[in-house]
């Protein structure tokens, strides 16, 4: 039978004062492990987003009136708060989770080898956006589900996607100097491509906030816009983007571009195109929950694969820009790499 190790108390001392550096040095995880953990945070960051959708759709936005606590009285929610207590509540259980996934990457990403300065940073950047965005959704119950403040707090979680795809990207990726795969005018393009798609999902918040699903059964004030003005801009809006996305295609196909950027295209194509069939069966059903949840999830689905084609533009080879060594660390002493 293998012995277990001697903890000493320099490990524990080691351990408290830099847990993520004791770790590192303990623990090399493969490229793939790093791959999923990055991947496992941004899959929460859209069930997160899904899951939100499905508290405003159920009109269970304020199922636990205040916060941090569900209500004055109970950190939990109460049977006395029913269906939509439960799905509120359920709710801010995930953010833990997301939490979690967010944590499992960033330990993932410091403990590689050769430790990767960047890659750490994009993790705690999620973490960061992450707590913000659950003080901001705080905000949102506090303040009766002010249209404004539900917009942010979307507009924060498609920040936070942001973040968990080029995290992803980069854990496929070395840390050489990038280097560009098409020419100055196709960059351009997909520039312009990923800010209409940032306007499109902007203007996506305006028509929720604007529309029948405030959030919850009670009267919910809503964006002082026409309704039926805003969505009629967003479909052109969309119409907009997928006419980009088919032009880029016709580009690189004329321009012989690599496998990448052409495979990317295709895809936010099609997401485009299923989001877009979407869009136009709940305006014309009078916008079913169901419908209206799952395009929530869709525009998620449509920003990851802009952000996608704009990763794909360029490769980044292994090297040593970005690379430098992990300290050891000596069971003999409490001195330990500390954070990069």
């Amino acid at each position: 039978m293998d012995r277990v190790p001697n903890v000493t108390r320099d490990d524990i001392a080691a351990a408290v004062r830099n847990p993520l550096a004791f770790i590192a040095a303990r623990w090399t995880p493969r490229p793939r492990t790093v791959q999923r953990s990055a991947l496992s945070a941004l899959v929460m960051a859209v069930i997160i987003v899904g899951t939100g959708g499905a508290v405003r759709l159920t009109g269970s936005g304020l199922g636990c009136p205040t916060w941090p606590k569900c209500t004055d009285e109970s950190l939990t929610t109460t049977s006395e708060m029913g269906f939509h207590g439960v799905i509120e509540f359920g709710n801010r259980l995930l953010t833990y989770v997301l939490c979690a996934a967010v944590g499992w990457a960033i330990i993932a990403a410091r403990s590689e080898k050769p430790y990767r300065r960047s890659l750490t940073r994009l993790g705690w950047a999620q973490f960061w956006v992450v707590m913000g965005n659950a003080i901001l959704g705080g905000i949102v119950v506090l303040v009766g589900l002010n249209p404004y403040t539900v917009a942010a707090h979307f507009l924060l979680s498609t920040a936070l996607i942001a973040v968990a795809t080029l995290m992803w990207q980069r854990t496929r990726e070395g840390d050489a100097a990038p280097r560009p795969l098409v020419g100055a005018s196709v960059q351009q393009l997909v520039w312009v491509l990923t800010g209409v798609t940032v306007l499109l999902i902007a203007v996506g918040t305006v028509v929720t906030g604007a529309g029948p699903h405030a959030g919850d059964s009670s009267e919910v004030p809503r964006m002082p816009f026409d309704w039926e003005t805003v969505s009629k801009a967003h479909a052109v809006l969309a119409w907009v983007v997928v006419t980009l996305a088919f032009a880029l295609w016709f580009v690189l196909k004329a321009v012989d571009a690599p496998k990448g950027p052409l495979a990317r295209t295709r895809d936010l194509f099609l997401i485009l195109l299923a989001q877009g069939v979407i869009g136009y069966v709940q305006y014309f059903t009078d916008l079913p929950e169901v419908l209206v949840g799952v395009h929530m999830v869709g525009s998620c689905l449509v920003w990851i694969g802009a952000l996608r084609v704009l990763l794909a533009l360029r490769e980044r080879p292994a090297g040593p820009a970005d690379a430098l060594p992990v300290q050891e660390y000596d069971a003999t002493s409490v001195s330990i790499a500390g954070p990069r």
